[in-house]
């Protein structure tokens, strides 16, 4: 008797038109991020005569780069329901990421917390610190977009400190944290700029902190083992409906802490490697499963 050959079944390709949902979700990203350095500029305009309504702007331009952050995330997965994903949606999506989360956050820091410093601090003082401010903003921007670049090129990058292996890893803080980070503390202060010179410093050394963990090689949970649609455990749910509840009612303190703590995880991670170095409690080498750069 002859072995009859069963035809593979091949995945149908999904519809052309298919592959401009991803793109959508990309674009709105654009939108938000050219929308949040209109709302700086204009809030730039306003400070002097409405100070109120300044506040208004730079809180829109705070909160859309929050909403860029969401649609970030969903264009990817989208992508992967649909089977859609290809080379240029992923190049559109890092060039989305250099105006939303590098260029709407690196002028809303400037705008926001050194060029309405008063010049109490006397004339000289004033210029050093709006040049400083003029120049860690920019390297904010460049520091997030090397972050993007390198993401880009890399396919499976190590950290300094290599964790689980069944965990998966941003290598560097990723540039939608960093511009989480400037939009939550905007958001968090009532969004009324900064006129005092000593937290505008202590503003321009946040950002600073902020350039070098995007472009470090310290380790940073991704989070994409973590699948929306499937099954859940009760208390998963009540966690993520305590998220949501917490988030709609107190988002300035909750989008700050969250976004604080993010940041802070890495170094924290890091501190915590160097002292199981020093104090010769090295755990046994392991090559982490997935990294992303």
């Amino acid at each position: 008797m002859s072995d009859v050959k069963v035809p593979e079944v091949q995945k149908k390709r999904p519809p052309r038109a298919a592959y401009a949902l991803p793109s959508l979700f990309t674009a709105g990203n654009i939108f938000l991020g050219y929308l949040s350095i209109l709302r700086t500029m204009q809030g730039a305009i306003h400070f002097q005569a409405h100070p109120d309504l300044a506040a208004l702007d730079f809180r829109i331009a705070a909160q859309t780069i929050g909403w860029s952050f969401v649609l970030d995330g969903l264009d990817g997965r989208v992508a992967r329901m649909t089977n859609t994903t290809s080379e240029f949606g992923k190049e559109l999506d890092s060039l989305a990421d250099v105006i939303s989360f590098g260029i709407a956050p690196a002028i809303l820091a400037y705008v926001w917390g050194v060029h309405f410093v008063s010049p109490g601090i006397g004339g000289p003082a004033s210029d050093q610190l709006q040049k400083a401010g003029t120049f860690l903003a920019f390297l904010f921007l460049v520091c997030g977009a090397a972050r993007l670049a390198r993401f880009n090129i890399q396919k499976n990058p190590v950290p300094k400190n290599p964790g689980s292996p069944d965990k998966k890893y941003f290598v560097g803080l990723p540039i939608p944290a960093g511009a989480g980070l400037v939009a939550s503390v905007v958001y968090a202060q009532g969004s009324m700029p900064i006129t005092d010179w000593m937290w505008s410093c202590a503003w321009l050394a946040l950002l600073a902190m902020t350039s070098f963990l995007m472009v470090s090689t310290w380790r940073y949970h991704s989070f994409k083992e973590l699948n929306v649609m499937s099954p859940r455990s009760p208390v998963t749910v009540v966690l993520m409906c305590a998220m949501i509840y917490s988030i709609w009612n107190w988002s300035q303190q909750v989008l700050l802490v969250l976004a604080g703590v993010y940041v802070a995880s890495g170094i924290l991670i890091r501190i915590g490697g160097l002292a199981r170095r020093i104090f010769g409690r090295t755990p046994p080498k392991t090559t982490p499963e997935t990294q992303i750069g």
